[in-house]
């Protein structure tokens, strides 16, 4: 049962409640406070609270008080034998506990590499680092390397990022970027604190996510690692008839190789990966949605495309436009052709751009080897066909991959939703693909 709403007085008396509920910048939310709401869940009370943090208990009260305003929403059912987590405050707690935890595995990390003593608390001294804003500034800075380039992005000086920065590395005592002739260079203990200040900033992103959802709406950014096999058909479709129920949901797609995506996975730049499935890995979790083979695809009226029998000589003998080389359709073609003892087609052309690859199909009697998934529209219309000389032999499994233990907006489950339910329903794929997403769909309700 959700709590009685409590409308709280804002310093700006002229912004809205709706304003507050849904528009607050999760980067200014002070993590300071949410340490506190973590001791007064676990003590029950604020004097509890009190004494675990050595602060007193008007202190922790105000943390209390001002951490709802910034929410808008109350957090505990107050009563007089102390305060319990309502449903809201559950929500928050909920991220809480994952920002101390994604800080303890960088202690855990910093110590193991040697950038630490034994002696230093890292929980303390990031949860001494003022809001979420500040983590993003030291990530940034990391990232880019640029003290200016950050300052501009931020809105705020040199002198208050450095001096941010020299906070943290003196309460470390480690250096997290090393100053030279060439510019600023992270430190191993720079990177490691980087890679999960992105962490704990999207546990805090999904703060206000939560909030909207347990009261009936979908809000937020969603941020997906598009690869070839989800851009043209699955995942337009998906987000079209997810934005049509959701219009406050923003979403943002990435296209980048697979490791480049892995790696913004890992850090929580992006909630998911939809393409072809790759080796598994330990810290990440892939769910098969259904199976996919290349084809060999040319223009209508091609000379191939005429019902005589196509053999390996044929191919040989065609012009190809091809992936690029050690691109996963190249791969499979090529192992394709191995595996059958003969040689694989040399490419005229090399490109990764898939309409370069549509336009010289269209205008000559170039082949390619591709998924007829990324050129559906085109082999719709009859302008592009698919040739009768089947690869079997190069099935791969297209699905999601996830961050094992990662919890998702509710905006991202909602477009996982959908992608499952798309293929459930589509005749275009596999009796096994609709049965499989179906029972998946299931699985990412409950959670």
């Amino acid at each position: 049962m959700k709590p009685t709403r409590q409308r709280y007085k804002l310093i700006d008396d002229a912004r809205t409640d709706a304003e507050v509920d849904t528009h607050f910048d999760a980067l200014d939310i002070n993590l300071r406070h949410l340490r506190v709401c973590l001791a007064v869940a676990t003590a029950g009370s604020a004097a509890g609270a009190a004494e675990s943090l050595y602060r007193v208990a008007s202190a922790v009260t105000r943390s209390i008080t001002e951490l709802e305003h910034a929410l808008g929403r109350p957090l505990f059912d107050r009563r007089a034998r102390g305060m319990t987590l309502n449903s809201y405050g559950e929500l928050v707690m909920a991220r809480a506990r994952r920002i101390e935890q994604v800080f303890a595995e960088a202690g855990g990390q910093l110590l193991a590499r040697g950038c630490i003593a034994a002696s230093v608390d890292v929980r303390s001294r990031f949860a001494t680092i003022l809001n979420g804003r500040r983590l993003a500034v030291i990530a940034t800075l990391v990232e880019k390397r640029n003290m200016a380039l950050v300052a501009r992005e931020f809105g705020i000086t040199q002198p208050a990022i450095s001096s941010a920065l020299k906070d943290l590395e003196d309460g470390l005592s480690t250096p997290l970027l090393e100053r030279g002739a060439r510019g600023m260079r992270p430190t191993p203990a720079g990177d490691i604190v980087a890679f999960h200040f992105k962490r704990a900033l999207a546990e805090l992103r999904h703060v206000g996510p939560d909030l909207a959802a347990s009261e009936g709406t979908l809000r937020g950014s969603i941020h997906i690692g598009a690869l070839p096999l989800g851009r043209t058909q699955i995942l337009p479709l998906a987000i079209a008839s997810l934005l049509r129920r959701h219009p406050h949901l923003h979403v943002a797609t990435v296209e980048s190789p697979y490791d480049a995506l892995v790696a913004s996975l890992r850090n929580g730049d992006i909630d998911f990966i939809l393409g072809a499935l790759r080796g598994e890995a330990r810290d990440l979790q892939q769910e098969a949605l259904f199976e996919d083979r290349i084809s060999v695809i040319a223009r209508a009226g091609h000379p191939l495309a005429g019902g005589s029998r196509i053999d390996f000589d044929a191919l040989r003998q065609a012009r190809w436009a091809l992936s690029r080389q050690g691109s996963p359709s190249r791969e499979l073609l090529e192992r394709f052709f191995s595996g059958a003892r003969q040689v694989p087609p040399a490419p005229a052309v090399e490109t990764g751009d898939l309409a370069v690859l549509r336009g010289l199909l269209l205008e000559s009697d170039m082949l390619t080897a591709l998924s007829p998934h990324q050129l559906r529209y085109e082999i719709r219309d009859g302008s592009l066909v698919v040739l009768d000389f089947p690869l079997e032999a190069t099935r791969r499994k297209i699905g999601i991959t996830q961050r094992l233990g990662a919890f998702p907006s509710p905006g991202a489950r909602a477009l996982m939703d959908e992608i499952a339910l798309l293929i459930a329903r589509s005749p275009d794929f596999s009796a096994d693909a609709r049965y499989r997403c179906s029972r998946w769909r299931n699985h990412i309700g409950r959670r």
